[in-house]
This record gives C-alpha cells, sequence and structure tokens, in this order.
C-alpha cells in the first residue's frame, strides 16, 4: 500500500496531518497583524478547543489524525542530521553577524528536542537565550524582539504542501513570513517514516515560483486543478502542470483556473471546493470573473492549453460527466454570499462522497448545501476563522479511499 493515497478531493478520508494552535499565536501583537495575514488577536484557549473540536469529528468519522509536532518530534528524536537542518532552516533568518549565528545555533542545539521544536514554531526572542552578548550588533543593532518570528500560520496544513496521487507538492510560500512552514514540511516529508521516499512533484526547497496548496484541488485520479490566484503564479502552476504531465504520475489534465487576486479570495478553495461527485460549492459572485484553461502534455516535457468556455463545462469533460452542479454558497443573496464568504462558507472538507465539514456560523450556506443532498458536520469557528481559514485549508489528507467517477 502506498504511504499516500489522494486520488480525489472527495473519497472516504482515511488520514489527516493537522498542527493544533500552539504558543506562537500567544505571540501576535496588534502591530503584527497584517504581516502574520491575521485580521484580528484570537481568543487562544477557545481557538484550542474549537481546533480539538474539529479533530474530534475528524477522528469520530474514522479518520487517523496526526500532528505535525508529534511527527517533527519523532523525526529529531531518531536522526541527529534532521535536527541539525531543523535548526539551520531557522537560522537562516537570523539577520545578525556569525559570532551571533554560532552562538544561537549552539543554545539551539542545546535544547530538549519538545523545547526545540517550540522554538522553531513559536519564534526565539531575546530574553530567551540565556547567553550574555558578546557583538557590538547585539548591543547596537535596531531589533525585532526576535531573533526569529513566530509562525501563526502553520495550522493552515493544506497552503503549505498537498498529497496528489502517492506523492507531493511542497509548496513555495507567496509571503516569506511563512516560508519556515513549508520547510518543516519538508523535513517531515524528506525523514518520517510514513512519509519518506515518496514522489515530490514540487520542492519548495528548489523552486523560486510561488505555489501554495490551497490552489490544488485533485478532482481525479487524471485530473488535478490549480488555481491562478493572489498566492500561486503562473510559472508555479506550469511547474507543478509539467512535473505531473510528464511523470509517471498518472496525471493526464490540468485545469487553472484564474480567480481575482483579492486578500478575500487568497486560494482558490476560499471561493471553490469540491463536495461530491458532481457537487462543487462555489462563491456566485466571481462567476463571471473566472477564466479556465486545460492544459495537458504537449510530448518532450512540453504543454499544451485550451482556453474552456466556462468552469462548469470545464468541470464536466475533465471528470466525464454530462454535467456537474456548482451550488452557490449564500443563495441568491449577494450580500449573504459575501458575509458568509469571508467566514470560509465555501473552505469546505469532504470527508466521504456528499459529507463535508464546515463552520457552523455559515447558517445560510449549510441550509444550502443541505437542500442539495449535501450532508454537513458543522464545528465551531469564531477564532479559528481569523487567521482567514476554513476546515479545508486547516487540513492536509494523506490518504483517502479511491473513488471511480
Amino acid at each position: 500500500m502506498d504511504k499516500l493515497s489522494i486520488n480525489s478531493e472527495i473519497g472516504k478520508l482515511k488520514k489527516i496531518l493537522l498542527h493544533r494552535p500552539g504558543f506562537e499565536l500567544d505571540r501576535i501583537t496588534p502591530d503584527d497583524l497584517k504581516e502574520v495575514l491575521f485580521d484580528d488577536i484570537p481568543w487562544m484557549s477557545r481557538m484550542r478547543k474549537e481546533h480539538d473540536g474539529f479533530a474530534k469529528v475528524l477522528k469520530e468519522t474514522g479518520t487517523e489524525v496526526l500532528y505535525v509536532t508529534d511527527c517533527l518530534l519523532e523525526v529529531i528524536n531518531n536522526n541527529a542530521e534532521a535536527k541539525k537542518e531543523l535548526v539551520e532552516l531557522a537560522l537562516e533568518e537570523v539577520q545578525y553577524d556569525s559570532i551571533t549565528i554560532n552562538g544561537l545555533r549552539e543554545f539551539l542545539l542545546s535544547l530538549d528536542n519538545k523545547e526545540l521544536i517550540r522554538c522553531i514554531i513559536a519564534g526565539l526572542s531575546e530574553s530567551e537565550v540565556k547567553s550574555s552578548r558578546v557583538t557590538l550588533s547585539d548591543y547596537m543593532q535596531d531589533k525585532y524582539p526576535y531573533y526569529f518570528k513566530p509562525i501563526p500560520n502553520l495550522y493552515f496544513m493544506r497552503d503549505v504542501g498537498v498529497v496528489i496521487k502517492n506523492g507531493v507538492a511542497l509548496s513555495r510560500m507567496k509571503t516569506p513570513i511563512r516560508r519556515r512552514e513549508s520547510l518543516i514540511v519538508r523535513l517531515i516529508y524528506k525523514y518520517h517514516p510514513d512519509f519518506s521516499g515518496v514522489p515530490v512533484y514540487f520542492d519548495n526547497k528548489q523552486e523560486k515560483m510561488s505555489l501554495e496548496g490551497g490552489d490544488v484541488l485533485i478532482l481525479s485520479k487524471e485530473c488535478v486543478l490549480i488555481g491562478f490566484s493572489e498566492r500561486t503564479s503562473l510559472e508555479g502552476i506550469d511547474k507543478l502542470a509539467s512535473n505531473l504531465l510528464n511523470s509517471n504520475s498518472g496525471v493526464k489534465k490540468v485545469l487553472a483556473v484564474k480567480i481575482p487576486h483579492e486578500r478575500a479570495f487568497m486560494h482558490l478553495d476560499t471561493v471553490f471546493t469540491m463536495v461530491d461527485c458532481d457537487k462543487f460549492v462555489i462563491f456566485p459572485n466571481i462567476l463571471n470573473d473566472i477564466e479556465v484553461i486545460t492544459i495537458t502534455s504537449g510530448g518532450k516535457s512540453s504543454l499544451r492549453y485550451e482556453a474552456e468556455e466556462n468552469l462548469k463545462t470545464a468541470l464536466a469533460k475533465a471528470l466525464n460527466l454530462p454535467s456537474v452542479k456548482l451550488i452557490k454558497s449564500g443563495g441568491s443573496s449577494s450580500v449573504i454570499s459575501a458575509r458568509e464568504q469571508w467566514n470560509d462558507s465555501t473552505n469546505t472538507l469532504a470527508i466521504s462522497p456528499g459529507v463535508v465539514i464546515t463552520y457552523n456560523r455559515n447558517e445560510i450556506s449549510n441550509e444550502i448545501l443541505d437542500r442539495n443532498g449535501i450532508k454537513v458536520l458543522s464545528i465551531e469557528g469564531s477564532e479559528l476563522v481569523r487567521g482567514r481559514g476554513g476546515p479545508r485549508c486547516m487540513s492536509m489528507p494523506l490518504v483517502r479511499e479511491d473513488i471511480d467517477f
């Protein structure tokens, strides 16, 4: 059996990778909000309770839940080289002289492994380093409170990597504040026994163009959809498409979907997700702005492009179906649609065909899903949503049962 197996967005979910919000979020201040991409400071005890509720629903429906910190601890407990790599990826961000960096390296390597992971994720402040100042820059350089900063977006696991078939695309994040997240996940895929050795269809350490997992949807065994969004570049789409189409991945077609480049629509999955074999939920206010291009292999590592009439017909053709249904979140009201999309009404996580997890606050959109034959398992998310993401954003599915369209 493959270590990873994702051949659709909707096959019964068997295994998933999450990150429980930790101390890194306790360090957000009002001055940090814009840089860390949050809209407000979350109430942390409530946020963790909400995330635990999300994990509970997953477990109750038969999904094995893995956590990033547990996987990372297993890796560095068993591999000294991996521990050194973890330290170095954090030190790459330190803007000090070599003497200071060497001192920080010595400090980090001396930490207990659990404490080291906490530092790598939550950032390292000057007050936490129990050493004297040894260089002029320690005294006189204008400094942020941290040698390297917290990474509070890590709980959005979909963004930093996406499993495609039996391999993975490791995201190259658009914003610098998030790049450590994807490098941590890369380390897990490199060394953890549950993931090591799998095909890598996009490597964030090698590529410089942006590609984020929230823009990648696996429609079927033969078709992947990639959004051209605020966070994913055309070059990134071309690179992943080429790697998939010109390999033995089994992918024969990639749909590139252009959406408006706005903060509210940072990724494709903030406006569009798959909920059943022939049903999708979509934010209707963007329908007139969507463009779709089908990409296929042109031979000898080249690509062939074909413009599609619209999203609906492109989806039906890609899935070999007579038609598909686009369910409009928020219904006929553009005001309700906009309000609920802001709170991730379209960011659903399918746990089996026609069964999805959503935030309970999006009452109208959830009712519409129900009326269209979709079973909704709703969770609390009033604090989780402050980071601008829903159940799909918070999850990295690893294994799903195959389904035939």
